[in-house]
């Protein structure tokens, strides 16, 4: 496994499109990602959904996703970054649709889903990780990855919302990097 290097020095948030940077014909991807909590390992499903990994790749190389705050942190249902503004309204300068698998459904904690509006086209930046099988997600938020190591650090992350005392401006949890990982098969 070889970690890809990155195309930019510092955090780019403005993009027309995503490059094409995935071959998911030849390589499985995994994703490192350092938080102000800890590090944590998830798979890539650069085969059920090439464009949301494809997407999610691209910006991590560009360290889009460096600083940014977890906007949405709801115990029990789910972790929501990726927004540069840190309000949830926020993403890269582009779109892209919905992607489903009949087989991947939000079965079990630790998945990773695409945000949207009520838009199915309006993927873009934002991803939140699942603490909980959520079911009625299934089949309407594109799913693109599972996380495969350090899920306590994911269930550490500071809520936002749900709690008496929610962390609010800068005592919400960051990214502080994202690591991408090819694998030849």
């Amino acid at each position: 496994m070889q970690a890809l290097e990155y195309l930019s020095e510092t955090p780019k948030h403005n993009f027309r499109q995503p490059e094409q940077v995935i071959d998911p014909e030849k390589y499985d991807y995994s994703a490192e990602i350092e938080t102000s909590k800890g590090r944590f390992t998830v798979e890539l499903f650069a085969k059920e959904a090439p464009t949301a990994v494809n997407s999610f790749v691209f910006l991590a190389l560009n360290r889009y996703f460096e600083g940014i705050v977890w906007h949405r942190v709801i115990p029990g249902f789910v972790a929501q970054t990726g927004d540069p503004t840190g309000t949830g309204t926020g993403g890269p300068g582009y779109q892209f649709g919905l992607e489903v698998a009949p087989h991947l459904n939000y079965d079990r904690k630790g998945r990773l889903g695409m945000a949207r509006t009520q838009n199915p086209n309006s993927n873009g930046s934002q991803f939140f990780v699942t603490f909980a099988p959520i079911p009625h997600l299934s089949q309407q938020y594109s799913i693109f990855g599972q996380v495969s190591e350090g899920m306590e650090v994911v269930e550490a992350i500071a809520p936002t919302e749900g709690v008496p005392e929610p962390a609010r401006g800068g005592a919400r949890d960051k990214i502080v990097s994202v690591k991408i990982f090819a694998k030849s098969k």
